[in-house]
């Protein structure tokens, strides 16, 4: 299932002016609050009209400004997730669920969406009586019942805290790799584009300004949208051997790579999300370090900062990696692209999310 958007818009004395295409799995639109990306699942909502433009799910016409084509939300087969649960508070969790249902009699059975989002023991309870968290799972099912042609997500992690977050992540991943509903989802944190995102659109200022593969694009030191500080690269990897010493080891195309003790079978395929400022760099392979993570690789690209800052991207083993650096660090190790250098990484800077 595709998306296809073409969006030209006027939002008071700002404008939008976004196209791309969506591919199956988790189209993320990524970028600061404000950038538009609201304004664009709104639009393939049905829930603003667009001035000119084009919105079409795997070829069926959503929206045309040049023939006037333009189906109500209703109609439009999609389903929602917001912020904020907005469930029923009068209606129980299986009630609430049901009422998805009633949008359409092809979604999955409710004893599969029951099971895959845990939320079985929570079936006769009122949403007042629920986490933030369990709320959100209840909030996806019902969106599930529907049996949506995509899903909209629009920053659905923002109001939970860290471990609500870490509790509703995998099970976003079960809608991108073992139900295959496709999702466009709106956020602003790297750490969620990072774990989630099959495809990410980046926009600034209502526009387009990169979109690809998510390694590729988060990987890019040109692209930072919500700031170098939030800069890193995305590995993807497989759990090879957990040791004794509690540490886990993966290998990612090659390239070994040690942290604290990953709570997953051996074999397991996971993404492993790198902080360019966790990165440091040396001209010479590292000895006598307490680093256990040694890669070499070779400078990519410098892409120096108006601060003093800089950030260089590397290929290690043919993943791309992210460094930030001082823009005198540069200078000193006289980085440039095409030369031979050495990528040192902590085990313990690997955020466990």
């Amino acid at each position: 299932m595709s998306l296809e958007v073409q969006i030209h818009q006027r939002l008071g004395s700002a404008a939008l002016d976004v196209a791309f295409d969506a591919p199956p799995g988790i189209t993320v639109l990524f970028g600061r609050s404000g950038a538009g990306k609201t304004s664009v699942i709104n639009a393939v909502a049905g829930l603003s009209r667009i001035d000119e433009g084009r919105i079409a799910i795997e070829g069926e016409v959503l929206e045309d400004s040049a023939t006037g084509v333009w189906l109500p939300p209703h109609k439009r087969g999609l389903g929602y997730i917001f912020q904020e649960a907005r469930l029923f508070p009068h209606l129980t969790v299986r009630q609430n669920l049901r009422y998805g249902r009633w949008f359409s009699r092809r979604g999955p059975q409710e004893a599969q969406v029951v099971e895959m989002l845990g939320i079985g023991p929570l079936l006769g309870r009122r949403p007042g009586a629920l986490s933030g968290g369990e709320r959100q799972r209840v909030a996806i099912g019902r969106a599930l019942m529907a049996g949506p042609k995509l899903l909209l997500a629009d920053e659905p992690l923002a109001s939970l805290d860290d471990p609500r977050k870490a509790e509703i992540f995998p099970y976003f991943e079960a809608l991108r790799d073992e139900m295959a509903v496709p999702v466009l989802y709106v956020s602003h944190a790297a750490s969620e584009v990072a774990r989630l995102a099959t495809t990410v659109v980046v926009i600034e200022d209502g526009r387009v300004l990169r979109q690809g593969p998510a390694a590729e694009v988060l990987a890019d030191p040109g692209v930072t949208p919500v700031g170098v500080r939030a800069a890193g690269a995305v590995l993807e990897a497989r759990l090879v051997a957990q040791h004794a010493d509690g540490l886990s080891e993966l290998e990612a195309n090659g390239l070994r790579l040690l942290l604290p003790r990953v709570d997953r079978a051996e074999g397991a395929a996971m993404r492993v999300r790198i902080e360019a400022q966790d990165v440091m760099l040396s001209l010479e392979e590292p000895q006598g370090i307490s680093a256990l993570n040694c890669w070499p690789a070779v400078v990519r690209e410098v892409r120096v900062g108006s601060g003093p800052g800089a950030l260089v991207q590397l290929d290690a083993g043919g993943n791309q990696v992210l460094a930030r650096v001082t823009r005198r660090s540069v200078q000193a190790l006289d980085l440039r692209a095409g030369m031979a250098i050495w990528a040192v990484l902590k085990a313990v800077s690997v955020a466990r999310m």
